[in-house]
């Protein structure tokens, strides 16, 4: 089977040969340095006590000094697995999360083509570089310049000079032999709307070279000359060599200079890279022209587990700052993150290090501040929070922003930053006890007030149970993830393993049960699995016996509902037990109501209808005494109580 061009690209870049090696191995951990992507362990392929096997996780290669193996990720599947390359390729690509895609009889003529593309975009940044140092480049060579980039640097960043003319660039590729079909096909020039000859895309501007990770020149970013130009800067079309939003510019250097004291910075155009990287931050990238994506994020994590974004010191430059936090939320995992960088105001980083220097920005990096101070700042920045209704609005705003996080054992750590912080805004004068009651003492006493009403809400191990009584719902069943999937989302599984679990069965479907448990293994967790299948409570499950789908689709209706349920009324209890301290405060009181109303409610029955439970998860059955925990917590306290439940 033949492979679309960029697709073992794209799947050498989204898997980290570290974990795909990490299952066969035991790293050395006096020789590695996890920080770098440079690991060492004993040699798989053949017996040795000595660790001569080396990954190098960045570049994506393995080299053994002891026996010459060698090669990615994809070779280490075939040899470690006994299996062949397309094989391998289907593993890793499970992995990743990719589809494979479908025979294609033409991807060899794709590739091929690909490989004439990138050669016009060679023979393109050789013109502008020429263009740079004629007579008609002069004016650019003084921006640079000005802008503190000598001829050694410019040569450095091949920076280059479009010349002020229409049709310059398209008669020197014909010169070539290169056919116009290919130029435009390169981006290089466009069709004349009038019927006339295609002209140049680049006209009087400075040239930036844009290469992928393997250094193939793929497009152009062009910052025009003229002031009065309508687009300062302008970027190649989107081709079969360029998609923006998944390309990062000097994405090769950075992946290179990286290191865990040199953390990957994150700008916000060239010019800010140039002057980075010149200034000593070899680790430096930025997108091409628009927001961060997604798979721009997940290409800096591979890159660096902790990317420091640093951004202008204007409004624009803060929220940027914000959206790109809320689009990493989401996909946050355990020691990747970001951290935020912001200018003073009015400058960027080149204005800094030309005003005050590296050291400046050195200092900077190393304050750089935490996603939940920015969340922090901006869901109080400005508000008045004099009244319990607004205080109680800030509550459920940061809630809202927490929520997002996918990753229970994340979102925990969330939620306990922004409720100390709460604490300090709302009591100046009174120091912060972490975890309430329950931690003050550390004595065996003190923490059980806190532990007996967190596990009386949560359901204590009765939950790990429910969550195992889904998961093996929905791998015998895979045909009805897809209408559970936004319910399982709001689950916080108390298991790490559960979770994970869940994740990998939202990318499977149909009605084959044993792929479900292949992605699960291919995702390397099969011994969650075996754990799972293993659980002698599934075997008295009525609907797991009689393999049903109606009495499968009601299970799981009732036990995600009341999972849902559980751990949303556990956070509210948990948070309001660490806050208690004889004090009176009406969003206390009110936060407690709510908890109480929610325990009462699911109380009252059980629809059969799982979409309900998307929407209104709140017809699950809960034990009476829950309830009435409440009640005495309210009394406890001094408010009373929350009255007659019916």
């Amino acid at each position: 089977m033949s492979l679309p061009p960029g697709f073992l690209d794209e799947l050498r870049s989204r898997v980290s040969l570290a974990q795909v090696v990490g299952r066969k191995v035991t790293w050395d951990r006096r020789k590695s340095q996890q920080g770098r992507g440079d690991m060492w362990a004993p040699c798989p392929f053949h017996q040795e006590k000595t660790a001569s096997f080396h990954v190098e996780d960045r570049k994506g290669f393995y080299y053994c000094f002891g026996c010459q193996a060698k090669g990615d990720a994809i070779t280490f599947v075939m040899e470690s697995e006994n299996v062949s390359f397309m094989e391998a390729v289907k593993i890793l690509a499970s992995e990743a999360g990719m589809q494979l895609p479908e025979r294609d009889p033409h991807a060899q003529e794709r590739a091929d083509r690909r490989s004439e593309l990138i050669a016009v975009m060679e023979e393109a940044v050789r013109f502008f570089r020429m263009g740079l140092s004629a007579s008609a480049g002069q004016g650019a060579r003084a921006y640079l310049e000005g802008r503190g980039l000598g001829p050694e640097a410019q040569g450095r960043w091949e920076l280059g000079f479009a010349p002020d003319e229409w049709r310059r660039l398209g008669r020197h590729l014909r010169d070539k032999g290169i056919s116009p079909e290919l130029i435009a096909a390169a981006g290089l020039e466009k069709t004349s709307a009038k019927g006339g000859e295609p002209y140049d895309v680049f006209r009087n501007r400075v040239m930036f070279p844009i290469r992928d990770g393997r250094g193939h020149a793929i497009a152009f970013g062009g910052r025009a000359m003229d002031p009065d130009d309508g687009a300062k800067y302008l970027n190649s079309p989107e081709t079969d060599l360029f998609d923006k939003g998944r390309q990062l510019y000097n994405v090769r250097a950075a992946r290179g200079a990286a290191g865990p004291d040199r953390p990957l910075l994150v700008a916000e155009g060239y010019m800010d890279v140039i002057a980075l990287s010149e200034a000593g931050f070899a680790a430096t990238v930025a997108p091409l022209g628009t927001a961060i994506t997604e798979d721009q994020l997940k290409l800096m994590w591979r890159i660096h587990p902790e990317p420091v974004v640093a951004l202008d010191g204007d409004r624009a430059g803060r929220r940027a700052a914000m959206r790109v936090m809320d689009l990493a939320f989401p996909v946050l995992e355990a020691g990747q993150s970001l951290r935020f960088c912001l200018m003073p105001e009015g400058q960027d980083p080149d204005d800094l290090l030309k005003a005050k220097g590296p050291g400046e920005m050195a200092r900077l990096v190393e304050e750089a501040r935490p996603m939940v101070d920015l969340l922090w700042q901006r869901e109080t920045e400005g508000k008045q929070l004099d009244s319990p209704e607004r205080r109680a609005a800030l509550d459920k705003s940061l809630d809202t922003a927490v929520e997002a996080i996918k990753d229970p054992a994340i979102r925990r750590h969330y939620s306990d930053a922004l409720r100390e912080r709460r604490w300090q805004l709302f009591n100046p004068r009174r120091p912060w006890r972490s975890g309430g009651k329950a931690a003050r003492a550390r004595a065996p006493a003190a923490a059980s007030q806190s532990a007996r009403v967190s596990d009386l809400a949560a359901g204590g191990g009765t939950d790990q149970l429910r969550e195992a009584v889904v998961l093996a719902l929905l791998i015998r069943h895979p045909h009805l993830i897809e209408a559970f999937e936004p319910a399982l989302e709001r689950i916080g599984f108390s298991d790490p393993g559960h979770a994970r679990m869940a994740a990998c069965l939202a990318t499977c479907g149909g009605d084959d049960a044993e792929r479900c448990r292949e992605a699960i293994r291919a995702a390397g967790l099969a011994g969650p699995l075996e754990k799972l299948e293993a659980t002698r409570h599934l075997n008295v499950v009525p609907a797991l016996r009689s393999g049903e789908e109606t009495s499968a689709r009601q299970c799981l209706a009732e036990e995600i509902a009341t999972l849902v349920a559980r751990s949303g009324a556990a956070r509210e209890i948990e948070e309001a037990l660490q806050d208690i301290d004889g004090i009176e405060d009406e969003a206390l009181t009110w936060r407690l109501t709510q908890a109480a109303d929610a325990l009462s409610r699911a109380g009252r029955g059980l629809s059969e209808d799982p979409v309900e439970y998307e929407t209104a998860p709140n017809g699950v059955r809960l034990d009476r005494h829950e309830v009435d925990a409440l009640d005495r917590l309210l009394h406890q306290i001094g408010h009373g109580s929350h009255g007659d439940r019916n």
